[in-house]
């Protein structure tokens, strides 16, 4: 079966797009110019996937996702790492590992303390608040990455979701003898929806969190064991979940 492209958004129709429907792909280069980062410098990241630690709470009983953790606040245009939290999601957004506080291993300093990390990181705040300002952002960041080392792996096993906060990025930092990972967005209260493949790494998909559901379908292997790499990036005004 083809792979549907990506629908990609121009860089100036970006902010309209989240506005008017909820979602919005970025090419790696339109990633580039609206947070005013190098992709070189993204590129540069791509080792820091390669020592993940496994996730313990997989109630699937799989071994196929790996990952890390960090949360920050953004205020403004500053980005501050706070204390290292545990993950948690109420049952109502993760009815499968909702209600746990999962703790992760957290993100290396040599990734987070590049310019690149707060430019990138920033700068999607600084569209999103363009969309809807609510003031601080807070800020989970996850490494994951999915491979096939049960024969499939699942990039959201929780199916088809909402995460419990505003907005959330997902770039792609990877892929590797892999078919299968298609992305699928739909309205939260509505029929539309859409599905493409994501394939150049540091593409992007941007969600609002309250207007659409999405998910990601398995991954299965091509001729030997594959991978998926991802950076996940969530978005809350207020607090983070749990806090409030």
């Amino acid at each position: 079966m083809n792979a549907f492209p990506p629908p990609y958004t121009a860089v100036d129709d970006v902010v309209d797009a989240l506005r008017t429907r909820g979602c919005a792909v970025l090419s790696p280069t339109t990633l580039a110019a609206i947070c005013g980062v190098d992709l070189e410098a993204l590129k540069a990241w791509r080792p820091g996937w390669d020592d993940l630690p496994p996730d313990a709470y997989l109630k699937d009983g799989g071994r196929y996702r790996r990952r890390r953790h960090s949360c920050f606040v953004q205020a403004g245009h500053r980005l501050t790492q706070v204390p290292h939290r545990a993950h948690w999601q109420s049952e109502d957004y993760n009815a499968l590992h909702g209600g746990m506080h999962r703790w992760f291993e957290p993100m290396e300093p040599a990734l987070l303390e590049t310019p690149a990390w707060s430019t990138l990181v920033t700068g999607l705040g600084d569209v999103f608040s363009q969309v809807r300002d609510a003031g601080d952002w807070h800020v989970e960041a996850h490494q994951f990455r999915i491979d096939t080392t049960d024969g499939i792996g699942r990039p959201t096993p929780e199916g088809a979701h909402r995460d419990g906060v505003d907005f959330v990025a997902v770039l792609l930092v990877g892929r590797s003898g892999i078919k299968g990972g298609e992305t699928r967005v739909f309205e939260a209260e509505g029929p539309a929806g859409q599905r493409f493949t994501l394939t150049e790494p540091w593409a992007a998909l941007l969600l609002d969190d309250h207007r659409v559901i999405h998910e990601s379908t398995p991954i299965q292997p091509v001729d030997k064991a594959g991978h998926r790499d991802t950076l996940v990036l969530t978005y809350r005004a207020g607090a983070f979940q749990g806090e409030d």
